[in-house]
């Protein structure tokens, strides 16, 4: 046994060559170890085996001992990843939705290849390149496989338009299409402007600059910030942004880590929104870089938070290539606000042991725990009480940003019954409905949406066709529920309604007189709360 054991050793060691002795001049036991157990099951396993996918699982596994965000990216994984934040995409530029196994255009991008070519809103896209994508069931990534393609190549689409006769034709040559990162940008009452951002992208800096110098000539004076549900993404955009607030020199945020030396981003003070009442609204899923700017202006006392603690997220990923294009997305570094709070939440127990089923329930548990409905359900030891650097105000570390102003979770018009109306698309399949029969008519009596938004209401004729429509695909109704949600329901058809006719803005315009946060935002901004907190700007 013994010789055999020094048999085979020999065998790895001549196979191994140069690599392995490269890694023992190294010192890398741990990596030779690796080596030699790759060696011997690609060439000794007793049946072939993918080195390829070999490697990979060792790479995840190993992923998998460190903490929740290092992680490994296929090459078609790293394409879908930085496609969004990138900031565009190669296609031909439509909103669209499948309506049941129909391809149905709720808008074609502005300037964009489609509108170019005569595709209009309502159009359904039955034919790409003579191959039918409707009754087909034809899934969605393999429809939009088919749309995609490099900028400048060319696609026919076959075109069936409400109104016209046969099949319309369309040759439309793709192009680049801008995947914004903002989402609203509208007054929302006098003097104050409102500004929603879904992720922080490449041109994020750019969207938010055009939008708050529109807001400005429009007599905007106080600024809401709406960073809900934002999961993040550069950080570079997250110091642009933060920029347009802070003064000269002012830290932003700073990075530390074993191997990382501190590294300090400070707002080099040309930004448009110095002064000003600001008020930031974030949630359970603002994350990262949204932390990142919550963070520097709470620190800073440049404004107030209104919502409920952030997600969490203040570990630094540096992207480490790998040679066939897939990816290591390695933490580094912790991010650290300006008053030194760390913002990551935690992974580990006291003994250094992970956590990662408990972090990955974190959520969970706050809603579990009551801290999501009740302010006082979060509970802070002292060792993690800052101060705030201009006022000395009180605030917290432990892993996300406590708001300054507390908004319950809104349980009260949510039902299983509505859920289920959107898990379906039913809402979104009733909006289409209706947009289709009437989308002529709408035009015409609403040419303004301030007129839309003052007169038109979902009555009770259009909710029992979504009652119909919930019958037919099988949802059992429920009264007690339905009437819980009804005001909801009317609110989202309405400003689904509001998008399909004009765009986001309008969408979020009514939305956002049902979301307690903006409106708890406007509340302190008119009666007095915000003074209560930040003393004169």
């Amino acid at each position: 046994m013994k010789r055999l054991r020094t048999t085979t050793l020999l065998i790895l060691s001549a196979l191994l060559g140069l690599a392995g002795g490269r890694a023992s001049a190294q010192g890398g036991k741990p990596l030779r170890k690796l080596q030699m157990a790759e060696v011997a099951i690609s060439r000794l396993y007793v049946d072939s085996v993918d080195e390829d996918k070999l490697v990979e699982s060792a790479i995840v596994e190993m992923l998998s001992q460190l903490d929740p965000h290092s992680t490994y990216l296929t090459p078609e994984e790293v394409k879908a990843t930085n496609e969004p934040l990138q900031g565009n995409f190669e296609g031909i530029g439509i909103q669209f939705q499948m309506m049941e196994d129909t391809l149905l255009v709720i808008q074609p991008v502005s300037g964009g290849p489609s509108e170019k070519a005569g595709i209009l809103a309502g159009d359904r896209i039955t034919l790409v390149n003579d191959t039918a994508i409707a009754g087909v069931k034809m899934g969605t990534d393999e429809i939009m496989r088919r749309l995609r393609g490099p900028k400048g190549t060319r696609v026919d689409l076959g075109v069936v338009r409400r109104g016209v006769g046969g099949v319309l034709h369309f040759n439309v040559r793709r192009d680049k299409i801008p995947i914004l990162s903002l989402d609203a940008a509208y007054m929302i009452q006098p003097r104050t402007g409102y500004i929603r951002i879904n992720r922080f992208g490449a041109t994020t800096a750019d969207e938010f600059g055009k939008a708050l110098k529109d807001l400005q000539k429009q007599g905007m004076r106080d600024l809401i910030l709406d960073l809900q549900g934002n999961g993040g993404g550069y950080l570079n955009a997250s110091i642009d942004l933060a920029n347009e607030f802070l003064g000269q020199k002012e830290l932003i945020v700073y990075t530390e880590g074993r191997a990382s030396r501190r590294s300090d981003f400070l707002a080099k003070g040309t930004g448009d929104f110095r002064k000003g009442r600001l008020v930031v609204l974030v949630d359970e899923y603002s994350a990262s870089a949204s932390e990142i700017v919550t963070g520097a202006i709470q620190d800073h006392d440049r404004g107030v938070v209104v919502g409920r603690r952030t997600f969490g997220k203040g570990l630094v990923q540096r992207p480490v290539e790998l040679p066939d294009g897939s990816m290591m997305r390695l933490t580094i570094a912790r991010y650290y606000t300006p008053s030194g709070r760390c913002i990551q939440k935690p992974y580990e127990d006291e003994k250094g042991e992970g956590m990662l089923e408990q972090y990955n329930r974190d959520l969970l548990q706050r809603y579990e725990h009551g801290e999501l409905m009740h302010a006082d359900s979060i509970h802070f030891p002292d060792s993690l009480k800052y101060r705030t650097l201009r006022l000395g105000r009180t605030v917290y570390g432990g892993g996300g940003i406590m708001p300054d102003f507390f908004v319950p979770i809104d349980t009260a018009q949510y039902t299983d019954y509505h859920r289920q109306l959107v898990a379906k698309g039913l809402i979104n399949k009733s909006v289409t409905r209706y947009i289709e029969q009437h989308r002529k008519e709408l035009e015409k009596k609403y040419r303004k949406f301030d007129k839309f938004n003052r007169d038109f209401q979902i009555d009770d004729a259009f909710m029992q066709g979504v009652l119909a429509l919930a019958k037919e695909s099988g949802l059992e109704h429920n009264e007690e529920q339905y009437a819980k949600s009804l005001p909801l329901i009317r609110t989202q058809l309405k400003a689904l309604i509001a998008r399909d006719l004009w765009g986001m803005n309008e969408y979020f315009e009514v939305m956002n007189t049902t979301d307690h946060t903006v409106q708890q935002a406007l509340k302190v901004l008119n009666e007095g709360g915000y003074e209560q907190v930040i003393s004169s700007l």
